[in-house]
């Protein structure tokens, strides 16, 4: 019996390693699968069916890369806005006149 199996090799992977599906993936690991799957996409090699799936799997990256970011966009934004609150209350007897 052996456990080669050349079908398996053909198929993108629709989950990552280990059946995890992709969906707690960093932004750097999408980015990288991303570059993986433009690479094998411009290489003309792939066959229709199995493009298709890597394609989807762009898809599905990019739009996850997106949420990963407006999620950091916007705590990016409540730290900031934390940080500003703090500062916003004025200093008693800080007037040198070099104001506006």
């Amino acid at each position: 019996m052996t456990d080669a199996h050349s079908d398996a090799h053909d198929a993108p992977p629709a989950h990552q390693e280990g059946g995890m599906p992709s969906d707690d993936l960093s932004l750097e690991d999408r980015l990288r699968r991303l570059d993986e799957i433009v690479s094998r996409l411009e290489g003309g090699q792939v066959e229709l069916e199995a493009g298709l799936a890597l394609f989807e799997e762009g898809v599905r990256h990019v739009r996850e890369a997106e949420a990963l970011l407006a999620r950091a966009e916007l705590r990016v934004e409540e730290l900031v806005g934390e940080a500003e609150s703090a500062r916003t209350e004025p200093m008693e007897g800080g007037g040198g006149g070099e104001g506006s």
